[in-house]
């Protein structure tokens, strides 16, 4: 039956109208994966060397033991974001003759297979042959590695289970949020070292089979829970049906004053929360409002006259993350129905408008989010304040006008992670002024008067942006009428 389900996977990929497309693509990631493995492979087989001489720390074992829960942590997070779930594929599977037990096992053994899976192997392979067989046994060695390879593709079964159930939910992000706590909050702040605490279990597996034993059982009960709750939910209207998320008919009642523009605002925040990229932007800019943490927090950004010039970085880009995240493809979500707004009178107009205000909502929320750093001086607030101010008034108007260069259509549906669709060179291009853009308003006036100039000067640059916001607001509405033709048709491109 395995292999009946294996022709039908291949028949279903070699009969799709982009097979060919897909072939190429396909070839691409696969060279690049390669690339990457390989780099990893190269990190493993000089890892020691790495942490003797790079680290200078006398004993790599005693130094990569006592930080390997890192590791761990640092791969729940990675296979949080970039780990596809099998839920799609079932879809497919349902309706034939099948048993379900058989289809799950088939879904669950194939998403295994997956470049995340050699991670560990290639990087700690290496080092259980380069340093650990030399001083401990062929024994410890394999019982070392074993023990660390259990581990990370356990958690490939924990993260099919976790992210099917608690993705969306506030439990979801409270959990993610205690793994970063963890990870980086209790060594930083001193509260105390999880890798000591963890360090006796792999110093356990030297000498003793049993933490391989119970790895193995531990990999066995989660690839079980995985199966379970798959089993239990294969049901078109329970895994395939869009996802009930909290807030989902939510709408910002503040947007309703601002006519048809405000209630298409309010309907791109709905798409907001309804579709899993999109949200999953605005997750990680939840978690990317912590990023002033390693700046202002850190020594070497300190400065004993004013502020270091990189906080100017820093405030444009905390209080308008979600707007760079999310603009920087501005009509790409729109690429499904574009053709509804050019045929509807004032429709292109009120698209762009209601996206200004959106993102304007969204930055604004950011903007307060970010005042607790107050905390690490009134300099802080004063460059929030300012970057707040030079974004609406100007980066809010570059990332619009500039993701207006050939866009690209896009499936809403797929994650964000290594999801390139909607995606082009614009995209990339366009971060050069954003970013270089404040800088080129602060540098003169702080290097000739002094930084609170430069801040001033933000400032002013932003609320004359602000003044002139509506016509620089028509200029995007211009354009895409002007292009509208070429736009259609890209986003009439199969995917």
């Amino acid at each position: 039956m395995m292999l009946q389900l294996i022709k039908l996977e291949l028949t279903k990929t070699m009969r799709s109208t982009s097979f060919a497309k897909s072939v190429l693509v396909a070839i691409f990631l696969g060279f690049l994966a390669i690339i990457l493995l390989s780099y990893l492979l190269i990190l493993g087989i000089f890892l020691k060397e790495i942490i003797v001489k790079g680290l200078n720390q006398t004993d790599a074992y005693e130094f990569l033991s006592a930080n390997l829960v890192y590791f761990f942590l640092i791969e729940f997070m990675y296979r949080y974001f970039t780990q596809q779930l099998p839920v799609i594929e079932l879809e497919r599977f349902l309706h034939l003759p099948i048993k379900k037990s058989r289809i799950i096992n088939f879904l669950l053994l194939r998403s295994f297979i997956s470049p995340l899976t050699l991670i560990a192997v290639l990087i700690f392979t290496p080092f259980a042959f380069k340093e650990i067989m030399p001083r401990f046994g062929d024994a410890a060695a394999w019982s070392w590695l074993m023990c660390i390879l259990l581990t990370s593709w356990s958690l490939h079964w924990l993260m099919l289970w976790f992210k099917q159930k608690f993705e969306d939910s506030f439990t979801g992000l409270a959990v993610i949020f205690v793994v970063l706590l963890l990870g980086v909050g209790s060594n930083y702040y001193g509260w105390f070292n999880i890798g000591e605490l963890v360090k006796p279990i792999f110093d356990w597996s030297l000498t003793s089979v049993i933490p391989v034993a119970v790895m193995v059982v531990v990999f066995a009960l989660l690839y079980r829970l995985a199966y379970t709750y798959y089993r239990n939910n294969a049901y078109l209207e329970d895994l395939s049906k869009e996802e009930n998320v909290r807030f989902a008919n939510s709408s910002f009642g503040i947007l309703n004053r601002f006519g048809l523009s405000g209630e298409l605002a309010n309907l791109e925040w709905k798409l907001i929360i309804r579709h899993k990229k999109s949200r999953t932007y605005l997750m990680l800019a939840g978690f990317f409002l912590l990023y002033g943490l390693i700046f202002y927090t850190n020594p070497l950004y300190q400065s004993e006259e004013g502020f270091s010039h990189l906080f100017i970085f820093v405030g444009t880009f905390i209080t308008s993350i979600f707007m760079l995240q999310y603009g920087q493809m501005f009509l790409s979500w729109n690429s499904a129905n574009f053709d509804f707004f050019l045929k509807t009178r004032g429709g292109v107009e009120a698209l762009v408008k209601g996206k200004y205000l959106l993102f304007v909502l969204t930055s604004a929320i950011s903007f307060i989010a970010s005042v607790p750093y107050v905390y690490f001086g009134w300099d802080i607030l004063l460059i929030h304040i300012c970057t707040f101010l030079f974004n609406m008034g100007v980066v809010i108007h570059l990332v619009i006008y500039f993701s207006l260069w050939k866009p690209k259509p896009m499936d809403l549906n797929k994650g964000a992670m290594f999801n390139y669709e909607g995606v082009g060179i614009a995209q990339f291009l366009m971060m050069l002024p954003i970013f270089l853009g404040p800088y080129a308003v602060y540098f003169p006036f702080a290097l000739l008067i002094n930084q609170y100039a430069g801040l001033a000067a933000l400032a002013i640059a932003g609320l004359i942006g602000i003044v002139a916001s509506p016509y620089l607001s028509s200029l995007p509405v211009k354009k895409i009428l002007k292009n509208r033709y070429e736009i259609s048709s890209a986003f009439r491109q199969e995917i």
